[in-house]
């Protein structure tokens, strides 16, 4: 029997890749697109590529009752849906905005949602009925860190960050025009980005001394490219490189989407993946972690179908076989 699967906010970028991915699921019959700005046109109008893989038309409201419902809504409206629009206990959510990634948001709605990052919760995302999809950056740095927060082995990460302009989301903005991003390139947000209290809470979950996280120093870029994030954390570490790459491999050994590499890693490896990729480097005392992925997909729409796979019990990577750009 297949997972009826519905769509909220199914016009923009993380909207428009799910609507991709699940089209091809194995598992999932797409029961609506939900999009108020669209209704009644068909997916393709908005999406092009779509041409021609369906005819499915744009729904004003979650008209179909589904098995799983989920939230591509902006930062606060999946909170302000759930309020007007009490959703069955049945239907398991994933939300993929930033309303319940803190402190397990959602009691209020009767909710308990679960922090979606496979790699940190995979146990508890099986057994959860709400989940909150993490960060794009949030994604890449936890992924670049964790086996040395639960080892205890840091104290403080500098890490810079870049971002291609779908980060941005697909409403216009004088930073995301052509004529701005080509052949450009800044800093925003620093040392202030939204994605840092997530990540605080995850590594003050599993650290072993809750009361010394990790402090995290993060400037995030705007690069001008599309699509992908790549991720270098710099920090003071006594431990030797194989050591490092040791702890990696040991913590990734059974994880379905997160690689160690021993070269260097580039973004193009993991464009229109479900892949995050990492690498070490040392120099002296200093261990360098990069880290990969892409922000529509391991940093949301893909994992989003990942932590659907895990809360149904099936392959965790059915329907994400993806293949890289590569060039």
């Amino acid at each position: 029997m297949q997972i009826r699967a519905g769509i909220l906010g199914g016009a923009g970028y993380t909207g428009g890749e799910l609507i991709r991915l699940l089209l091809q699921h194995p598992e999932v019959d797409l029961a609506f697109v939900q999009s108020r700005s669209h209704a009644g046109q068909p997916l393709y109008a908005v999406h092009r590529d779509l041409i021609g893989d369906t005819d499915r038309l744009y729904s004003a409201k979650a008209e179909t009752p589904c098995d799983v419902l989920f939230m591509c809504v902006g930062h606060g409206a999946a909170r302000q849906y759930l309020e007007a629009h009490p959703v069955a206990e049945s239907t398991r959510i994933i939300d993929l905005s930033q309303d319940f990634r803190m402190s397990r948001g959602g009691a209020d709605l009767g909710r308990s949602f679960v922090y979606g990052l496979p790699e940190a919760n995979r146990e508890e995302i099986i057994q959860a009925k709400s989940v909150a999809n993490p960060g794009c950056f949030a994604t890449a740095i936890q992924l670049a860190l964790l086996p040395l927060v639960r080892a205890g082995r840091i104290r403080e990460a500098y890490i810079t960050g870049i971002t291609g302009s779908t980060g941005a989301g697909q409403g216009l903005s004088a930073t995301g025009h052509f004529s701005w991003r080509s052949g450009n390139i800044q800093a925003y947000k620093s040392l202030t980005h939204q994605h840092l209290e997530e990540i605080g809470l995850t590594f003050r979950r599993l650290s072993p001394n809750g009361d010394l996280v990790p402090a995290v120093h993060f400037v995030p870029w705007r690069g001008n490219f599309t699509r992908g994030i790549y991720v270098s954390a710099v920090m003071a570490c006594d431990i030797s490189l194989s050591e490092a790459y040791a702890m990696y491999e040991a913590a990734y050994a059974e994880a379905a989407f997160t690689w160690v590499s021993r070269e260097m890693i580039d973004l193009k490896q993991v464009i229109n993946t479900n892949k995050c990729l990492l690498h070490i480097e040392q120099e002296g005392d200093r261990l360098v972690v990069h880290s990969a992925i892409d922000n529509l997909l391991k940093g949301a729409s893909g994992q989003a179908v990942q932590n659907m796979n895990l809360m149904y019990g099936l392959a965790e990577a059915s329907g994400l076989r993806l293949k890289a750009t590569g060039f």
